[in-house]
Formats: structure tokens, sequence, C-alpha cells
């Protein structure tokens, strides 16, 4: 067994312009996809917490690449897990949960964080893993940090893991935002709760003052963000709740922040899911047509002040366009679909006009929403994933879907308008995050 992992070096990361064509370009390759149930919240049995849903979805992944665990040598994931829901200090473990499982290096592994020891004391099968990282943040992270790793022959055969738990409560209900006071920075920036909805209404309010436009124009992509999500068979609202989202139903939605609503904010889950990178030579002999990896960037800004202004997070987005098309060699109009976050729908455009998707340029993207054909029909297909909106808090539907669309096997949600070869995702936020080129091919 590995010794204890650690968080990915800096130096895993794509951080700056001028580094010129990624030097693993082509040489890194997703093989396989897994996918656990998912909940709204957790029940408290032992084969729904998140470290049940996280095997799940580890097995379901190198079943689907068609590879037996002995041929696994690494594993590249994130230990936090909580969507805002801490198990509470000194709140005694469920007894049958403390039965099924072996203990992992945090004694909540499993409930509300994971560890590489806690998965692998779990999954007897891994035990021969030699190589752990840890991508803190999302999956975006860990997909960034594993291929890299595959590139830099660290590992061959890598399985990459990120879960979220949502235990029986909401954004917000542990950590400081549980508490009577808030201390340091955040007195200034989040005296309210959670700062998303607060931030992204205010950044939205300036670039329609900038810009012209208004939140009705929002629909369109929110609509077509919400039937992408009910074709996505393993999200929750497929799942759960196949509610057909009219018109009517967004524009008359009660505000969360004005002018943020109810159907612009993603709202939490359980689930976990695991993907497979390998190398191409070990590709050729696995189950899945191979989906080439063209470029990682990072990118997380210093602002001069506790809230990101316009200015800034629209530099922020065109300085990880640049990085992207950058490192893979080639220009926007090379993608054939864009799979950015969505978290707030109210930030989306950031990613679009950032990427100079479909020639998209700054203050342009609300009249593209309401006037471009968006859909997986269309010339340019826009979140075919549905995103957090349309399939549940993870930020991992953006990346399952880049490669089940170039493999050919999203489904009813199958884009055909374009041919999909070279497709974008990533996030969390356009303040900051890692971010991915996807391609049919290798060069």
């Amino acid at each position: 067994m590995p010794s204890a992992t650690q968080p990915a070096p800096a130096s895993m990361y794509r951080r700056t312009e001028g580094l010129g064509i990624w030097e693993h370009k082509g040489k890194v390759a997703a093989v396989g996809i897994g996918h656990s149930p998912v909940d709204r919240r957790w029940d408290g049995k032992p084969e729904t917490s998140v470290g049940a849903y996280a095997i799940v979805a580890l097995r379901n992944a190198m079943k689907d690449a068609g590879i037996t665990a002995d041929q696994v040598d690494g594993l590249v994931m994130d230990a936090s897990t909580t969507t805002g829901a801490e198990w509470p200090a000194g709140r005694p473990l469920p007894e049958e949960f403390v039965k099924a499982f072996k203990p992992g290096a945090n004694h909540v592994d499993g409930i509300s964080s994971l560890s590489t020891e806690w998965i692998i004391a779990n999954m007897p099968e891994l035990a021969h893993v030699k190589y752990t990282q840890y991508g803190p943040g999302c999956m975006s992270n860990c997909v960034c940090v594993a291929a890299q790793a595959v590139g830099d022959g660290k590992t061959k055969v890598c399985l990459v893991l990120k879960a979220w738990d949502n235990l029986e409560g909401r954004y917000g209900q542990g950590g400081e935002n549980a508490e009577d006071t808030i201390a340091g920075r955040a007195a200034f920036s989040n005296p309210w709760g959670p700062t998303g909805p607060y931030l992204w209404a205010h950044m939205f309010n300036e670039y329609t003052k900038k810009y012209g436009g208004n939140h009705d124009q929002m629909a369109n992509f929110v609509l077509n963000e919400t039937r992408n999500g009910l074709l996505f068979p393993e999200g929750f609202w497929a799942q759960h709740r196949p509610e057909v989202l009219t018109k009517e139903d967004y524009l008359s939605s009660r505000w969360i922040v004005k002018p943020a609503n109810l159907y612009d904010c993603d709202i939490p889950i359980t689930v976990a899911v695991a993907y497979v990178f390998t190398t191409p030579e070990r590709a050729k002999d696995m189950k899945q047509k191979p989906v080439y990896i063209w470029n990682t960037t990072a990118t997380n800004p210093r602002n001069r002040g506790i809230i990101q202004t316009l200015d800034e997070g629209q530099a922020s987005t065109d300085f990880t366009g640049r990085k992207l098309y950058e490192g893979a060699g080639i220009k926007p109009s090379d993608l054939s679909f864009e799979n950015m976050y969505d978290g707030y729908t109210l930030f989306h455009q950031f990613f679009l006009e950032g990427l100079r998707f479909a020639g998209v340029q700054r203050g342009e993207a609300l009249d593209f929403y309401e006037t471009a054909d968006l859909t997986i029909e269309g010339p340019h297909p826009v979140s075919p994933s549905g995103g957090n909106r349309g399939s549940g808090r993870t930020r991992i539907w953006m990346h399952t879907d880049c490669i089940q669309q170039i493999q050919g096997r999203a489904g009813a949600r199958q884009i055909t308008g374009v041919k999909p070869e070279i497709g974008v995702s990533g996030g969390p936020m356009p303040t900051s995050g890692n971010f991915l080129i996807w391609s049919a091919t290798p060069n």
C-alpha cells in the first residue's frame, strides 16, 4: 500500500500562458466511466453512504473499460465530499456503518469524506495500487491531475474518483455557516451565508448594466440544460424528478437573490463518479473507444478585493480560453461542443465568451442564448450534459458527457447537429478552476 496520500504539487497544473503545446497531448486516454446511484439525501444505511457509492462507481468504471482491478496501478481522487452539510463533531458514527466498513485516515471517511486509505482498505482488489494522489476541490482537479500523472508515467492505468454526499442537510448547514458569528474575511464577503447566489447575482447585474440585456434572456439556456439533464439517465432529475420545465415556469419562479431565481441554482445530491485513464497503447486492448486529452489547464487569479469584479471575471475566463487553445494547438472554431460548469446559470456566459465559442464575443452571450440553436440537434451544442442545473450538483456531468459524446454513446443525448469530435469541460467557477480539451483522435 502506498504511503499517506498528498495533494498534487503545483507542478502538476498548467497555470500560465506561453507553455506551448501540452507535452502529453494525445498521450492520455479516457476509456471507462462508472456512476453510482444518486440520492437527494443520505438515509443512514451503509449501502447508500458516499463511501459505498464510491466503491460502486470505481467498480463500474473498471467494468466499463473491460479491465480487472489487477491492471490498475493508480488512484487519483478528492478527499472532500460534502456539499455543505458536515457530520457534527462528537456525533457517533452509525453502528451499522462501523460494522460494514474498515476505517480510513479520517474517522468520518465513507460518510462525509474519503481517503485513498479508506478506498483501498475497503476494496481489497486495489491493494496493489502503487500511485495515489489527491486533486483537491472537485472532479475537474482530479481529471487534470490524473492526466498529468499518466502522461508523466507515474501510473499506466489510473482510476479517477470524485464523490459528493449531502447527508440530511442543504447547502451551508455546516462549518462556519452554522456558527452564530463569522470571523475574518468571511465577515465581509459571506455575512448572509453561502456567497454563490449573492456574488453571481451581483456579477450578472454588472454584466447587464454594461452590455444591456435582462434575466429573461437566460430562459433558452436553462430550458436547454433541463431538457438535456432529463436525457442523462444517471442524473438526479432523470431518476427522481423528471419534470419538464417550461419558459413560464422559469420566468415566474421565486427569486433566491434577484436576479438569480430558483432554477438558476443547482441542488446538492449524493453520488460518486469514476473514470479510467490510461495510455493510448493500453487503450487499444480495452473495451471502449478511447477519448484523448489534448490539454489541461488551471486558473486561479488573485483579485484586487474581496468580491471579484466583472472585469476580473471576464479576464479570468479569457485567460482560461487562451491557455486551453494554446496547449491543445487549436482555435475556437475547432470546438464541436461546450460543456463548461454551470453551478449558477448566471455565470455560464462568462465561460462561453471567454472561449469565444461559436464566435461569441464579450457582451454577446445573452443574445446568443436567445437567438441561437443551443440544442444537441443544432450547430452549436451548449451544455449537452445538462450540467449541474439539469442533472444535480456534482461538477462531473460535463466530463462524463464529453467522453460519451465523442465515443458516440450518449444515448438520447447524443449530439447530431455536428460531429462531436472536440469538446471542452471544466470548472468550477469563472473565477478559478481546472479545464480540459477532449478529442476523438490523438492528434
